[in-house]
């Protein structure tokens, strides 16, 4: 054998192990001995038998135990039967003559005898034989150890005490009327009661809860100690002398019923000595047992009311609920929860059930105990991970599931970990289940990506931050689109910006198909771009993307001129209320409205009687698509009137913009969700209309608006002259449509120069030709899609990517050694993590122009890991350095002289402060210290709790911001009362409680200069209604490339751009010429503009400016000293800068048509779509570098012809 298998051969099979034996299993010859074992052959013994029916089946066992409870109910009541049925006056043994005893005396023998019927002995000796019989056996089959301890037990003595007299009666019938304490049965149907109770549970597996249990046996209890006391009452006052001083039963009854409530009227009393003992005695046990009981029922109340309630079967069968699973219920992120989810109308009869496995903390009792949550949301503690505790929950029988992570926890990890067993675990219970994810890290997505919607915190948080570096306001923009608000936020303020930022947050996204829609169906067959200006001119809603009827097509936002809607196109679009919620209201269908209007229309016009262009103003947004404009070569003013200069012209518009402003806003909104839309009536004999169709001169007005004064092509000669294209139906890439039959003088626009061979004459060009456009090479964690993106050719070495530090390949110690030709962007964080890769994507987008992109130095204060570094190897100008916001020098090193922004990310080691809103106390306090030093840069901050950013960029005498806070605190208080007062009225408008944000006027979040992540919480909420939300979002941030689907940018308004004047025309002029789709503007107002109401913000006593300007001095000493020792130019920092303070900034989503332009207003644009896999729709257009050399005083040119983005 050993030989066999040292040569490599299998040794041959014995002779049994035939292939048969092999294949079949073995089998015995038939000589050999087998043996056969039977396993639990002990139990069919006859005692195994009894035991396993008596005993240890549960069924058998419940079904005895009740048989037993009937027989001792029948007992007690035979002897009730007995006592009402006795005869005092016959008191003897069976067959015995009774004695007569005198009145005075005590009749002891009456405690002995009692009469007795023959039947009614015959039942209860039938009783007492089938008891002990019971006992008898139950002794044999549970005898273990000592038979004394069995026999010397109270049940045992209570049985044989009611059942072995009335045997021996059987034998010697004198005894047949002997007293027998058969009421004491009542106290062994006690003790079966409890029994029954836990084999019922064990029987029928079904829960049952320990306050019902105790307050079954608590009831059992008081119901044993009456009925004895009742009757021990009644048979001792046998032995009272004469007839009528004996208690019959109801007297009795009566008697112990208002002893033991302590009332004692005192009508019926006990007349012996051994009644008046027991009643003591009586009221000492009840006095010992009744308290015990009630501690133990309390005790679990307690325990009940720390674990919450159960969701019963039969609510979830009849009603709606979703249950909330997190690992500690926070106040702030469930109120967030409940306010977002209940602000949907049709979710209002929905539960929310609260799983957590920590107990409430009481600030959540007690918004758990106000009147509109008491009623809808139930807390119940357990865990996700424990099948009974989804069960109680109802996890089977939920609409949906939503498991949420904790803000504030250390180690974001663990919690990642946590959230991810709770989501495997739901999907284990209830496979059909929607399960709705809050993930916090990138890395641990693919885990859960089975869910139906996932969130990341980091992914979304980066991108947010990195959009908001280039298009101002993004954060504040899309905060706004995923909160549910009603537009009445702001309405009864004296400021004007506060009315409109909150008129216009009332937006949302919604959708609804093209063939059901009255906003869009009448552009069936139409382009994309027509609807979507046409719309907003007729509707004032913005059409921002479409999805196709068809198999795995996706959203595209803005799809371009190319598509053509179709009646089963989902649509898109931006408006104050969905159009179900919305009432359509024609001016000629009320004629007193009309009158109305008309007569706001003359008084509108007598306030701007010095300047004409509010009539020109409502001409040209009542024609549309026929606003041209033409600049004549020699042009004069009709009637002889001098001649007019533009800048003339933009002076008188800017001094009668402030009377315009109320008379040209978005149309107001009704009240609860319907918006009235009014559409004025077109005049067909306007002569100012006539003029500009035909392009001669109106008579009526003193001079056609549309026609630029004289001589101003002779001031900027080789200047295009404007026009606005009309928005064809089918839109063709020529300008000059034949269909429209208009003659356009307006020269073509020039080709567009390709983005991959521009002018460009600053990079280097050995590093320009190491430019391409691909997906990153290194994939920063599982599960991250690539995304195309400017790369480089050969990825740079991981010394070269560290920027103060000189290497072979390189010999700069700071960033203004390397001569960027654009500002950077600093982003200061704690560590490295993958979603930060998130924030480098969206600012190296292929789409981006590769002169625009800037610069991006990480600020790490831990040395990144070798992974993190290889995948931001391949992508240009992004840097790292070791150094903290909290240190001048590395931020000079950083270049924060030469930053556009610098975004200071939430630190995770925070969340270790003792007071938990003291986590943003080293963000803040930097961030002071950095506005203080360097006052001109614009600072992007994260904090962790939105409270916190009152103190963002704080200044103890800036009275605008105190007063808008103290504005906030009263409008809350008066919110939170209105709540309170309509939470009681069933249905009573619970969306006019106020704003779910709180925070939504204050100054740094209406500038978007500040961000917390809570702001994104609402965005997974919403996706439970508007199950698009999330892949919205994720376009409109650049997080997700869909083929087709256009992009988020932006573009600024410059004194070139204001002829334009008003939302309408821009929104014509770029769906008319780039296609292009505005949907907001960021709005900027400067301290030196005499409207703002920003003019008294600091105070202006000389001593405060003393004091300040000491300050400043002081500050620009240190921060040149620093750069001396750093050996930095001087000259780079500007001491004489001038806070921001004096700038208020806030977002306008889709404003109305007739909403002026101001100057320097960053319009937000949906681009249409030209990606690698698609040709770009847009027609040709002139792309001009920012970074082309300029002489001293030059001023740039830019087509008229197309509005180009300038930023």
């Amino acid at each position: 054998m050993a030989e066999g298998l040292v040569d490599g051969t299998v040794p041959p099979l014995p002779p049994r192990y035939r292939f048969r034996d092999l294949v079949l299993g073995d089998h015995y010859a038939e000589g050999e001995d087998r043996v056969r074992v039977e396993f639990y052959i002990n139990e069919r013994s006859f005692k195994e038998r009894l035991q396993l029916y008596f005993i240890k089946n549960q069924r058998s066992s419940l079904r005895i135990r009740v048989f037993n409870f009937f027989l001792m109910a029948v007992s007690c009541t035979l002897y009730c039967v007995r006592v009402i049925l006795d005869d005092h006056r016959h008191i003897a043994c069976h067959g015995c003559t009774p004695k007569n005893f005198s009145n005075t005396t005590e009749n002891w023998w009456g405690l002995l005898w009692v009469n007795r019927p023959v039947w009614l002995w015959a039942l209860q000796v039938s009783i007492a034989i089938i008891m002990l019989f019971q006992t008898v056996l139950m002794l044999y089959l549970q005898h273990k150890g000592n038979i004394c301890q069995q026999l010397m037990s109270i049940t045992r003595i209570l049985e044989f005490l009611n059942t072995i007299p009335f045997i021996i009666t059987l034998f010697w019938p004198p005894l047949r009327n002997l007293f027998i304490p058969v009421f004491l049965n009542c106290w062994l149907a006690h003790a079966i009661l409890k029994n029954m109770l836990n084999d019922l549970n064990r029987a029928l597996q079904r829960s049952q809860s320990a306050i019902s249990r105790l307050s079954v046996i608590l009831l059992s209890t008081l119901v044993c100690l009456a009925f004895t006391s009742i009757c021990g009452v009644e048979h001792l006052e046998r032995a009272a002398p004469g007839v009528d001083g004996k208690m019959n039963f109801f007297q009795a009854s009566y008697f112990v019923i208002v002893t033991f409530s302590t009332v004692g009227y005192g009508d019926i009393q006990v007349n012996v000595w051994p009644s008046q003992l027991f009643v003591a005695i009586m009221i000492i046990a009840a006095l010992v047992v009744i308290p015990i009981q009630l501690e133990q029922l309390a005790f679990y109340l307690l325990e009940r009311q720390k674990q919450g309630a159960s969701y019963s079967k039969h609510r979830a069968a009849s009603e709606k609920h979703v249950v909330v699973c997190a690992t500690c219920i926070q106040a702030d992120l469930i109120m967030d929860f409940l306010n977002e989810f209940y602000a949907h109308p049709h979710l209002q009869d929905y539960f929310v059930v609260l799983l957590s496995p920590v107990e409430l903390d009481n600030t959540m009792r007690l918004l758990l105990q106000i009147p509109i949550w008491s009623q809808r949301v139930i807390y119940v503690q357990g865990s996700a991970l424990r099948d009974q505790d989804l069960q109680r929950v109802r996890m089977d029988d939920a609409e949906a599931c939503f498991i949420l992570s904790p803000r504030n926890v250390m180690d974001r990890h663990e919690a990642d970990q946590q959230t991810i067993l709770r989501t495997w675990a739901v999907k284990d219970f209830s496979p059909n289940l929607p399960i709705f994810v809050q993930i916090l890290k990138p890395e641990n997505m693919f885990h859960v990506k089975f869910a139906d919607h996932v969130v990341c915190e980091d992914e979304f948080k980066y991108a947010l931050l990195a959009n908001n570096c280039l298009t101002p306001g993004t954060s504040t923009f899309v905060t706004l689109l995923i909160h549910t608000l009603r537009g009445h936020e702001g309405s009864d303020s004296d400021s004007q910006w506060m009315r409109m930022y909150g008129r216009s947050s009332g937006n949302e996204v919604y959708h609804i198909t093209l063939g059901d829609s009255k906003f869009f169906g009448e552009f069936e067959n139409k382009s994309f771009i027509y609807a979507s200006f046409h719309a907003h001119k007729k509707y004032g809603v913005a059409l921002v993307g479409v999805k196709k009827d068809e198999e795995d097509s996706e959203i595209q936002l803005n799809p371009g001129p190319k598509h053509i809607m179709q009646a089963s196109d989902t649509c898109y679009y931006f408006n104050i209320t969905k159009e179900e919620n919305s009432a359509f209201i024609f001016a000629d269908s009320d004629p007193e409205k009309e009158r109305e209007h008309k007569r706001k229309d003359s008084k509108s016009s007598l306030h701007n009687e010095p300047s004409s262009s509010s009539k020109i103003h409502s001409i040209i947004a009542s024609v549309g698509t026929l606003a041209i404009e033409y600049y004549h070569h020699g042009a004069t003013r009709q009637h002889g009137a001098p001649t007019e200069s533009r800048s003339d012209l933009l002076s008188r518009q800017s001094q009668s913009q402030e009377t315009q402003e109320g008379n040209h806003n978005a149309v107001d909104t009704q009240e609860q969700g319907s918006m009235a839309i009014e559409l004025q009536e077109r005049r067909a004999n306007d002569p100012a209309r006539e003029a500009l169709v035909t392009g001669k001169p109106s008579t009526s007005s003193g001079r056609n608006l549309l026609i630029p004064p004289a001589g101003e092509e002779e001031r900027v000669p080789g200047r295009r002259r404007p026009s606005i294209l009309p928005v064809l139906e089918i839109m063709s890439s020529d300008p000059e449509d034949e269909e429209t039959g208009i003659t356009f003088t307006a020269e073509k626009v020039e080709t567009e120069v390709d983005g991959d061979i521009e002018d460009i004459k600053v990079w280097d060009a050995k590093n320009e030709s190491d430019w391409m456009k691909g997906y990153p090479p290194v994939a920063p964690y599982i599960g991250y899609t690539p995304m195309f993106s400017h790369l480089l050719a050969n990825p740079r070495k991981l010394c070269c990517l560290e920027l103060d530090q000189p290497c072979s390949h390189s010999n700069h110690h700071c960033a203004r050694d390397y001569n960027w030709p654009n500002n950077s962007i600093i982003v200061a964080v704690e560590s490295t993590a993958p979603g930060l890769y998130n924030f480098i994507v969206p600012l190296r987008a292929h789409w981006r122009p590769k002169h625009t992109l800037k610069p991006i130095v990480i600020m790490v204060e831990k040395r990144p890991d070798t992974v993190f570094l290889e995948s931001i190897a391949a992508f240009p100008l992004v840097y790292y350095m070791i150094g903290s916001i909290e240190s001048l020098d590395d931020l000079l090193r950083a270049g924060i002289l030469q930053a556009d922004t610098v975004v200071v990310v939430d630190r995770e080691s925070s969340k270790l402060a003792e007071e938990d809103y003291m986590a943003d106390a080293c963000q803040v306090v930097a961030v002071q210290t950095m506005f203080k030093l360097f006052p001109s840069s614009t600072i992007i901050t994260e904090l962790t709790h939105p409270s916190n950013m009152r103190f963002m960029q704080f200044r103890a005498k800036d009275y605008y911001a105190l007063k808008l806070a103290q504005k906030q605190k009263l409008s809350f208080v008066h919110a939170y009362l209105k709540g309170k007062l309509k939470s009681n009225v069933k249905g009573k408008r619970e969306k006019e409680r106020g704003a779910n944000l709180s925070y939504m006027f204050r100054l740094p979040f209406a500038a978007g200069n500040v961000f917390t992540a809570s702001m994104l919480d609402t965005l997974l909420y919403q996706s439970f209604v508007k199950d698009y939300m999330i892949i919205f979002t994720r376009l409109l941030l650049g997080l997700d490339q869909a083929h087709g689907s256009g992009y988020l940018c932006e573009m600024k308004i410059t004194t070139d751009d204001l002829w334009i004047r008003t939302y309408g025309r821009l929104y014509q002029k770029l769906c008319s010429t780039t296609f292009e789709i505005p949907v907001g503007i960021y709005r900027t107002q400067m301290q030196s503009d005499s409207k703002s109401e920003l003019s008294v913000t600091i105070d202006d006593d000389d001593q405060s400016s003393t004091c300040l300007s000491e300050e400043r001095a002081a500050l620009a000493e240190l921060v040149r000293s620093k750069m001396k020792k750093l050996g930095l130019p001087e000259s780079d920092y500007d001491a004489e800068a001038t806070e921001k303070r004096s700038a208020l900034s806030y977002v306008l989503i889709n404003p109305g048509f007739d909403t002026k332009l101001e100057l320097d207003d960053v319009i937000f644009i949906i681009r249409p779509a030209g990606g690698p896999n698609a040709s770009s729709p847009m027609p040709p257009r002139r792309k001009y570098s920012t970074r082309r050399p300029k002489t001293e005083g030059e001023k740039r040119e830019e087509p008229q012809g197309s509005m180009d983005t300038r930023l």
